[in-house]
């Protein structure tokens, strides 16, 4: 989603119909986006499903994305693709989500490696590593890497319950550029998301649907060097 200052925000599309919807436009039931209020979408992702909740988050990434330009915030760019949880042999690393690039560097780090999948044919033991589907067994990792679409799939208060014993819990993605505030106040310690940093060429890698990736850069969000909401908001009101 672009809004009138040249802010974007992202969202995963995934679920369910929501791609298809998206593509159909109004003929299928998808409320009116060109001209509405950034706010007024935003506020979708809270009392929308579906299509309508997916747009409603992009929106949010947008506001998020507008807040830190006009505050002067640049996120430090992401050191790894691990959300800093440094694997070593002794930890116990829950991944939320399948991510097989991930998954041999987390094993031969030589951690012990659970991940927890909603699909019941990826569920069982792999070389090196087990996959359930069982959010229970996320409580003896240690360090947990979760995918940032709990954010939009309902499953967030889930890994959170299930990962409290955790030192470390990383949310990456590029749906992960939400303000972060209330996440790390319940323990995500840090968001991986993605800062467009050449609009034009995202905007035309996204219609073409080709590669963005050298249009965006990936960032990294920790309460240890994030200024917070309200010291945002005052630079802004300056």
């Amino acid at each position: 989603m672009e809004l009138e200052d040249g802010a974007v925000g992202l969202s995963f599309v995934l679920l369910g119909d929501t791609l298809a919807r998206l593509r159909a436009g109004a003929a299928s039931g998808v409320g009116p986006v060109v001209g509405a209020t950034a706010i007024d979408l935003a506020g979708w992702f809270a009392s929308r499903a579906g299509v309508e909740r997916t747009l409603g988050y992009a929106a949010v990434n947008a506001l998020t994305s507008s807040l830190y330009a006009r505050a002067g915030y640049r996120p430090p760019d992401a050191a790894d693709s691990l959300g800093l949880l440094d694997p070593h042999r002794g930890d116990h690393v829950g991944m939320v989500g399948l991510f097989p690039s991930l998954t041999g560097k987390l094993v031969a780090a030589g951690a012990r490696l659970t991940v927890l999948e909603l699909q019941s044919e990826l569920a069982g033991e792999r070389e090196g590593y087990r996959v359930t589907l069982d959010p229970a067994e996320l409580a003896a990792c240690n360090k947990v890497l979760s995918t940032s679409t709990i954010l939009l799939n309902g499953t967030l208060e889930t890994v959170l319950a299930a990962c409290r014993g955790a030192a470390m819990l990383a949310l990456v993605g590029p749906g992960a550029s939400c303000l972060p505030d209330p996440l790390l106040a319940r323990g995500v310690t840090l968001l991986g998301g993605v800062e467009v940093v050449d609009r034009p060429g995202f905007l035309a890698a996204i219609s073409t649907g080709t590669t963005w990736g050298g249009t965006t850069r990936r960032v990294a969000v920790t309460a240890a060097g994030y200024p917070g909401l309200e010291a945002l908001l005052r630079r802004v009101r300056r």
